[in-house]
């Protein structure tokens, strides 16, 4: 400010005297030309008028200057400051870095120290490797005797290796027949094991059957003794029924006779029967003519006569129907002989469902052993039950036991057959009788 005020005071004066000084010019060289006091005064006042005007025109341009310098100083001056702040910014990373660099600086030379280190231990350990290079060149030719010695044991090892291919093909050709016959024994053992299920149901059979086997254990030794007895006595009886059966075939050779007349005799009904169907038929066609016929006028009367002819009518099939009957019986009884009559007469009911069941089914054993478990018994119990009785009555056995599934014999199928007819027929006539 102070420095500002003295350039202002000496302007200023400049000024006062610069304005003297063109007036006193002025006012002299008019003065000189002219000799004309107030002219000159005159002149001198405008000149120093232009020259004070002179100078504030020339003081305001410099004004003008002024202020653009000063502005323009103004935005270097910030620029200035802005790239104070960003020296200085540069400045601080540029101590950062120096910081930086110093710290790596001193890293450095630590590694290189470490590095010279590393240098000695490894060129101790390279005297240290270039010894070891000497061993193992001296192993290598040890090494390399022994592999001339582990190629000659190779090509020894290979024809080994040849012969236990050989050998390997061997037994895998036993290995497979092996499978085979493990494959059929598995099979085997999975009915041995079905097997073993049966026996074991059987044993559970037998063993709540066990004290009722002992019973009749109990009464069949009873009753051998009883038949001892009685073969005794049979025997005397068999000399006896020797002499009776001479008789009896004597009466046989009479009834067969007989037979053959009640046959022709039977053959005659049966005629007669068609005649009297064929004349039934005749006889109901007319009558139904007649009813046509008399229908319109005597309505009544003719419907209590149709039902009369009707109920005449009726008898023949009555006659008709055993008559049929008793032909297919007598034709299956004169089929089967009569100790098979009598064999299927002693045989109970459920010993002839076990026949059928073998002559209907192909395996028939879970059917018989349903019909043992109804019954409280085994299966096997009833075959040997049934070749008993068939042993009895026809001297020979007609189911083979040997079988694991029971079969009967062929030559007894078509008797078997027959007989289970027979009394099927039996049953149905006992059943309609009742």
């Amino acid at each position: 400010m102070l420095k500002s005020s003295n350039m202002q005071s000496a302007m200023a004066s400049n000024r006062f005297i610069l304005g003297i000084v063109a007036f006193g010019i002025s006012f002299g060289l008019s003065l000189a030309l002219t000799w004309n006091f107030g002219k000159s005064l005159i002149i001198g006042l405008i000149t120093l008028i232009v020259t004070y005007s002179a100078l504030f025109v020339e003081q305001q341009q410099r004004n003008h200057e002024m202020l653009a310098r000063r502005d323009s100083l103004h935005r270097r001056i910030r620029e200035l400051e802005g790239l104070k702040s960003r020296m200085l910014a540069e400045i601080n990373q540029l101590e950062a870095h120096h910081a930086l660099l110093y710290q790596e600086s001193n890293k450095f030379q630590n590694q290189v120290v470490e590095r010279r280190n590393q240098r000695d231990i490894l060129n101790r350990e390279l005297s240290s490797f270039i010894i070891e290079k000497k061993q193992l060149e001296s192993q290598i030719n040890y090494l390399q005797d022994e592999i001339s010695t582990l190629e000659s044991t190779k090509t020894e090892i290979n024809k080994s290796f040849s012969n236990l291919n050989a050998e390997k093909r061997r037994l895998e050709l036993n290995y497979n027949v092996s499978k085979a016959e493990i494959n059929q024994l598995q099979t085997q053992i999975s009915q041995l094991q079905q097997q073993k299920q049966e026996l074991e149901s059987n044993l559970v059979l037998l063993g709540r059957l066990k004290p009722q086997l002992e019973e009749k254990l109990y009464q069949m030794r009873v009753k051998i003794h009883e038949l001892e007895t009685e073969e005794k006595r049979l025997s005397q009886i068999l000399i006896d029924g020797k002499n009776e059966t001479e008789n009896v075939e004597s009466n046989l050779n009479s009834l067969r006779t007989q037979v053959a007349e009640h046959e022709t005799q039977l053959h005659h009904l049966q005629e007669q029967v068609v005649l009297l169907q064929d004349e039934r038929d005749n006889l109901q066609s007319q009558v139904w003519e007649l009813l046509q016929q008399t229908e319109v006028l005597h309505h009544d009367n003719l419907l209590e006569q149709g039902q009369e002819e009707e109920v005449d009518l009726f008898p023949f099939a009555e006659i008709i129907e055993p008559v049929e009957n008793n032909n297919s019986s007598s034709e299956i009884v004169e089929i089967i002989p009569e100790e098979w009559v009598k064999f299927i007469e002693k045989l109970p009911a459920h010993e002839i469902q076990v026949l059928k069941a073998i002559i209907e089914q192909e395996n028939p054993y879970t059917a018989i052993k349903k019909i043992a478990e109804d019954n409280i018994t085994m299966p096997n119990l009833l075959i040997d039950s049934i070749n008993e009785r068939a042993n009895d009555t026809l001297g020979e056995l007609i189911i083979d036991p040997s079988l694991d599934v029971p079969q009967i014999y062929a030559e007894h199928q078509s008797n078997v057959k027959r007989a289970i007819a027979v009394h099927q027929d039996m049953m149905a006539r006992l059943t309609s009788s009742n």
